[in-house]
């Protein structure tokens, strides 16, 4: 029997294409830096892979998949737990912005070279989302222009630590980049990012930032009405 290093990390290489699935496969020969473990790829069909309870990281090449985002959707229905990477047509900020929505952390275009795919599945395993600026930017345009419901729940209570990682996350800044600027451990930032969203009741980063600047917009609303009510009374 095969011993694993308890640091390997297993991701699930999902492709229909063989030739491509060995491509994805050779991104792992050379580990990128900053690696909290040994990245071992694990190719297979998407129902095995699944059910697999160590991988918590899938690459899905959405180029040669069938049928495209449904996977992404049954992914987060049979193991919510798993942080998807997608692989996809170049230019389509429909399709990234959907992927995204659909549960996708990082999204990269088919031309994307090795070592940026290695960068991009270090940065979802380290808690972050990859994709585009100015996307991500138009995603939280597009899903503030939607009714959120959950506003008139209340806000949650947040730690000022907590307030501080959230400020940091609205300004598109990685577990990382938030450790260094706080002088904190990484691990310390997940564990509150981690309850940032079980407290906001959220399970990925861009819904935390897109519930955190509704709250604030809808404060900003409340402060601009309050002295009228005061002139009435």
């Amino acid at each position: 029997m095969t011993v694993r290093n308890p640091k390997t990390i297993e991701v699930g290489l999902v492709t229909k294409e063989p030739l491509r699935l060995e491509g994805l496969a050779s991104i792992f020969e050379n580990p990128p830096q900053h690696s909290q473990g040994e990245v071992v790829p694990v190719k297979g069909g998407l129902d095995d892979l699944l059910r697999r309870p160590a991988i918590q990281y899938l690459v899905i090449d959405l180029n040669a998949s069938s049928p495209g985002l449904e996977i992404l959707e049954a992914v987060r229905r049979q193991r919510p737990d798993i942080h998807p990477i997608v692989l996809g047509p170049e230019g389509d900020d429909e399709l990234m912005m959907d992927a995204i929505v659909a549960g996708a952390r990082a999204y990269l275009d088919s031309t994307a070279d090795p070592q940026t795919v290695r960068l991009a599945i270090q940065e979802v395993m380290s808690g972050s989302i990859w994709a585009p600026r100015r996307l991500l930017s138009k995603l939280i345009d597009r899903l503030l222009s939607k009714r959120d419901t959950s506003l008139t729940n209340g806000d949650p209570y947040l730690t000022d630590r907590e307030r501080q990682v959230l400020e940091l996350i609205l300004l598109a800044r990685s577990n990382r980049e938030i450790a260094s600027q706080l002088g904190i451990e990484e691990r310390t930032v997940k564990a509150h990012v981690g309850r940032l969203m079980r407290k906001s009741g959220v399970d990925n980063r861009i819904e935390l930032s897109i519930r955190a600047l509704r709250r604030r917009n809808k404060g900003a609303d409340n402060r601009d009405v309050a002295p009228d009510r005061r002139e009435r009374q």
